[in-house]
């Protein structure tokens, strides 16, 4: 069986890679959705992170930290799709 140790470095690597794709896709994104939703993805991918430790150190105060990410991810998103709306209303 798979110590929680190996599977939290397993998690860990997944979890890097992901953030070195998403962060890849922010810079070369060639349009400013695609690099809002590489930001979505980062934030998301720190969600992951933040739980990951709290299961691995057996704090639950960084699940505290992953819902204080997720909901700022939230507003940001609902604030960057009025962003779209208005600038593609201006532009028609």
């Amino acid at each position: 069986m798979i110590g929680i140790e190996t599977l939290a470095t397993i998690l860990a690597v997944a979890l890097t890679l992901a953030l070195v794709l998403a962060a890849w896709r922010m810079v070369r994104g060639p349009s400013f959705a695609d690099r809002f939703i590489a930001l979505d993805m980062l934030t998301a991918v720190a969600v992951g992170f933040a739980a990951l430790t709290a299961v691995a150190t057996g704090r639950g105060a960084f699940l505290d930290i992953a819902l204080g990410i997720s909901l700022i991810n939230f507003v940001a998103t609902a604030a960057f799709a009025v962003f779209l709306e208005r600038k593609q209303r201006e532009e028609s």
